[in-house]
């Protein structure tokens, strides 16, 4: 056999173990983006049913209502990655009876916010009658990109930013903006966005943001979609997660 010969063996064998590699790759992605982490149906039906809350599931969204008394206030909250909108039905429900916002949860393209991370503006639009302010935040992923769109000063009127379990990164550009209220919510037991790295990328919010860590809380009780791989193990059940969420972002949202 010639050298010549040998080295275009070689090179077919390259290119027929890359290939390979891409289709391997191509197909673990594929069955990644199929299996989403989707809304327990018990805290979504104890959502639906909790007295003074209106929930809607749209086509591009969820929409949670006050079903009297609004305050003007509204959420846009972005879904963490692979997690359906409905799973967040559960933790916000307490804070619109509570605080009478309105909360819309944008279902995302391939349930990853990194794909629109503009949505707020689309989602305002078409969901944002009555609301007089808004605040822009999200779960993870959806948190990250969601304090992107807001250091990109979003087409609607926006009064602040609330974080679950997630940090801005340094290009959001939200440190020197005192004009923002920052409300980040941690999880002592979260082993996605652990205390320790949000607490790394304080400096990329507003110096006078609102830092509170629930205590026990892990990643995936800031919604209600089951347990999440890679996540630590909860010390408190989901109910009390829940509660002392709703607390924390009850309290941030109704201050003057």
């Amino acid at each position: 056999m010639s050298r010549g010969t040998g080295r275009r063996r070689v090179l077919v064998t390259v290119l027929a173990v890359a290939a390979a590699l891409v289709v391997l790759v191509a197909a673990a992605s594929a069955v990644w983006l199929a299996t989403p982490y989707r809304a327990e149906a018990d805290a979504l039906a104890g959502a639906r049913a909790l007295p003074g809350v209106r929930i809607e599931a749209a086509d591009d969204a969820v929409v949670l209502e006050p079903e009297d008394a609004a305050s003007g206030t509204g959420v846009v909250f972005y879904p963490g990655a692979r997690v359906e909108a409905d799973a967040y039905a559960a933790s916000w429900a307490p804070v619109v009876q509570a605080a009478g916002v309105t909360v819309v949860i944008p279902r995302m393209p391939l349930r990853l916010a990194v794909l629109d991370p503009d949505r707020a503006d689309a989602a305002v639009a078409e969901h944002g009658g009555g609301v007089e302010r808004w605040y822009l935040g999200g779960h993870s992923l959806g948190g990250a990109m969601a304090a992107a769109h807001a250091g990109d000063d979003p087409a609607f009127p926006l009064a602040g930013v609330v974080l679950w379990g997630a940090y801005a990164t340094e290009g959001a550009g939200l440190s020197d903006r005192d004009d923002l209220r920052v409300l980040s919510v941690a999880g002592s037991e979260d082993g996605l966005s652990d205390p320790a790295t949000i607490d790394a990328n304080r400096d990329h919010l507003p110096e006078e943001a609102a830092m509170v860590e629930i205590d026990g809380m892990n990643h995936a009780q800031f919604g209600a979609y089951g347990d999440q791989a890679g996540d630590e193990t909860a010390t408190i059940d989901d109910p009390a997660a829940r509660r002392a969420l709703a607390e924390a972002v009850t309290g941030f949202l109704v201050e003057p």
